[in-house]
């Protein structure tokens, strides 16, 4: 039996299918639909040499790769790969494969620096440092079982601020922008991000098959986002916060508190069972404020780092 790496066929929907349920097996804290793998495949930006990757044996897929450049990052030469194999399906050198194409791939459009994030587990440590790869920063992910949870009392908003939808602002999502570009720019990360194209946050952010723009919360104060929770569903039961943050002059108020407390509320009354939520270990602050709401860590990973040459 021979494992061969080739890239996603996007137009055939039955080998999207096979990559997101790959990719939920492997990473089932994360929301994974065919949908949201093409959009990523057809609206990434070219300068990210975006790839996805799949592993096949025998015509089975049993591993993915998703595989680009941080183009959007002020330092150059960072790329980005992240290898999930079926669980069922491991030993097999499906992640091995992939490893050596995405690195190949990167390494031919500049990239000097590599960044893979890996679920905490001994197998994938290992993994990862017989390949040169080094431990670096680790996060967590955070699961909610909304259909039995007791959520804190919806909290009247401080005077001056309005809590509304991502709806309310489709006719100009430009401020929601502006708001994900600063709270962005403050996310503990080994990559920084710039948001500077506004056209390209609208293609690949704001046109996102899985956003929820009736259950993301918008705090506003003196007239403008002040905070957001930005809201993922799947179409079935699970929910998921794609981004929760405050703008720098509103800091310390407990807009975030307010903003994720009301997604809560509208996500369970909307039919969701189960939220799900992700912060980097060193983001105290979030992470205090998931566990005050009743989150609970489920699972950790950790960013591996190799240098090129």
């Amino acid at each position: 039996m021979t494992v061969i790496v080739r890239d996603l066929r996007p137009g055939d929907r039955s080998d999207v299918e096979s990559f997101a349920r790959v990719r939920h097996l492997a990473l089932p804290y994360i929301l994974w639909t065919p949908d949201a793998i093409l959009h990523h495949v057809t609206r990434t930006s070219p300068e990210a040499r975006f790839r996805s990757l799949v592993a096949e044996e025998d015509g089975e897929t049993i591993g993915t790769a998703q595989v680009s450049l941080a183009h959007d990052s002020p330092e150059p030469g960072q790329g980005l790969l992240n290898i999930y194999v079926h669980p069922e399906r491991t030993g097999r050198g499906a992640g091995g494969r992939l490893v050596r194409a995405a690195e190949e791939h990167l390494s031919a459009h500049g990239a000097t620096k590599l960044f893979a994030w890996l679920l905490d587990e001994p197998a994938n440590r290992a993994f990862a440092e017989r390949r040169g790869y080094r431990a670096g920063r680790t996060a967590h992910f955070l699961r909610l079982d909304l259909a039995e949870a007791a959520l804190p009392p919806l909290p009247a908003p401080p005077a001056g601020v309005d809590v509304r939808t991502a709806a309310d602002f489709l006719a100009d999502p430009r401020p929601l922008f502006q708001l994900d570009a600063e709270t962005h720019a403050d996310e503990p990360s080994d990559v920084d991000h710039e948001f500077t194209d506004y056209e390209a946050w609208v293609e690949e952010t704001w046109q996102h098959p899985l956003l929820d723009r009736d259950l993301t919360t918008v705090v506003v104060a003196d007239g403008r986002p002040a905070a957001f929770s930005v809201a993922f569903t799947d179409g079935g039961s699970r929910y998921a916060t794609a981004m929760t943050g405050t703008a720098r002059a509103y800091r310390g108020r407990g807009l975030a508190r307010l903003a994720k407390t009301y997604a809560l509320h509208r996500a369970r009354a909307a039919g969701c069972t189960q939220a799900l939520t992700g912060n980097d270990s060193g983001n105290g602050p979030m992470l205090a404020i998931n566990r005050s709401l009743g989150y609970e860590i489920c699972a950790t990973e950790v960013r591996y780092v190799r240098e090129l040459g």
